[in-house]
């Protein structure tokens, strides 16, 4: 008898039942491990990963990272007391880069975006922002716009892609600001082509409504609109930066834009409860994270187009009778994979092939997106350069023949 039992990513995990033993229980009576503990087991345990994310490294290894802060940092300051010191220069750093006027270092993107709409509505006199609905705020921040900011979420589009500009344009409903993320994660982290983003700005700009770019991972975009950051961010009214995301950082996020805003928006940090005692591991992770890893972006984006050729060139070798890789040609260095088996079985084939080769080539956990079909996001990093073709075509067909299998 097979028993299913939901694990923390949502997903089932199959488990044996017989000799008398309970669901999720070994014969020496020690609970078995979920499908999710087995996953990231094969990943920790694998000679080859394609993607090894500093984030979910153990936290030995993460302490490493600040071994190269006094080359970002005189360690002889002062530490910073609420935002000062190290702090204030990863903010001039961050509004050098995108072109602004001023940055505010935030805890978090979350609440950076709510102070950033709630100024901005305040200025407006309209509490709605125009955004997608698979847009970070829409999908997983429980409602915090209306909850917490008295903001009020329209959306332009249900499309899976971004919003053209005469869905903008032609909205029924009025709106102070329009939200855009770029790229849009849960579409398949796409963008729009240069002339398209710039074509939306402007519908925008005929409604008399302000621009903001949920940046999160903006620092990616370059080399798919063949831009400078300060060019890209400068289309915006305001923009909003992750650290972590793109840069390897502890956390941390900023907001860019006008002296004033800004100002403002330190205000609201204040009142959100973010205005944190002391912060200077995450600083300065962050500035190393810009020394070290956004040059290295355009590298990553250009490899995640040959991994992703060469995935499905295995995937297809390996006799799936149907995949999809999303977009096709990866705007930035993530993309998703769509497969038409159920979450669990993606995964427990992920975790076979992984035992059989010692190389991870699906590391994340597969999403359950309808009966039978699953989807997954893939990273490319440092680690993902060392990956050739072949070896992702080879991966991939390992994979492909064992999912059939299940």
């Amino acid at each position: 008898m097979i028993a299913r039992m939901s694990d923390p990513d949502g997903m089932s995990d199959p488990t044996t039942v017989r000799d008398g033993r309970g669901p999720g229980q070994e014969a020496d009576g020690e609970p078995r491990p979920t499908l999710r503990e087995r996953r990231i087991a094969a990943w920790r345990g694998a000679p080859r990963v394609l993607a090894r994310l500093g984030f979910v490294a153990p936290l030995r290894e993460r302490l490493t990272l600040l071994e190269a802060a006094g080359s970002v940092y005189d360690l002889d300051e002062m530490s910073d007391l609420y935002g000062s010191g190290v702090v204030e220069t990863l903010e001039k750093r961050v509004a050098g880069l995108l072109g602004a006027e001023a940055a505010a270092f935030f805890p978090t993107g979350t609440m950076a975006q709510q102070v950033a709409l709630r100024c901005w509505a305040g200025r407006t006199g309209s509490p709605a922002v125009a955004l997608h609905p698979l847009s970070h705020p829409e999908v997983h921040e429980r409602d915090a716009f209306s909850q917490l900011s008295g903001l009020r979420p329209v959306h332009v589009t249900s499309g899976p892609r971004q919003p053209t500009a005469a869905e903008v344009r032609d909205f029924a409903e009025p709106f102070g600001a329009l939200m855009l993320e770029l790229p849009l994660r849960d579409a398949g982290f796409v963008l729009p082509t240069w002339e398209e983003l710039t074509e939306v700005v402007d519908a925008a700009r005929e409604r008399d409504a302000v621009v903001h770019f949920d940046g999160a991972r903006l620092w990616e975009c370059t080399e798919h609109f063949g831009r400078p950051l300060e060019e890209i961010a400068g289309l915006a009214d305001s923009v909003y930066v992750s650290f972590y995301k793109s840069l390897d950082a502890f956390g941390g996020a900023a907001l860019a834009g006008p002296a004033t805003l800004v100002e403002e928006a330190r205000a609201w940090r204040h009142r959100y409860g973010g205005n944190v005692f002391q912060q200077f591991p995450t600083a300065l992770s962050a500035l190393i994270g810009l020394d070290r890893e956004l040059p290295r972006l355009p590298e990553y984006v250009r490899h995640a187009r040959v991994v992703a050729a060469a995935l499905r060139e295995g995937l297809e070798a390996g006799g799936l009778p149907w995949f999809r890789v999303r977009p096709e040609v990866p705007h930035t260095h993530d993309f998703q994979v769509w497969l038409p088996y159920d979450a669990d079985a993606a995964a427990e084939a992920a975790i076979e092939a992984a035992g059989e080769t010692g190389a991870v080539l699906f590391a994340n956990h597969w999403d359950p997106k309808g009966p039978g079909l699953s989807c997954t996001e893939v990273y490319v990093r440092s680690a993902g350069l060392e990956w050739t073709a072949d070896d992702v075509r080879a991966a991939a067909a390992k994979f492909a023949r064992r999912l059939v299998r299940i």
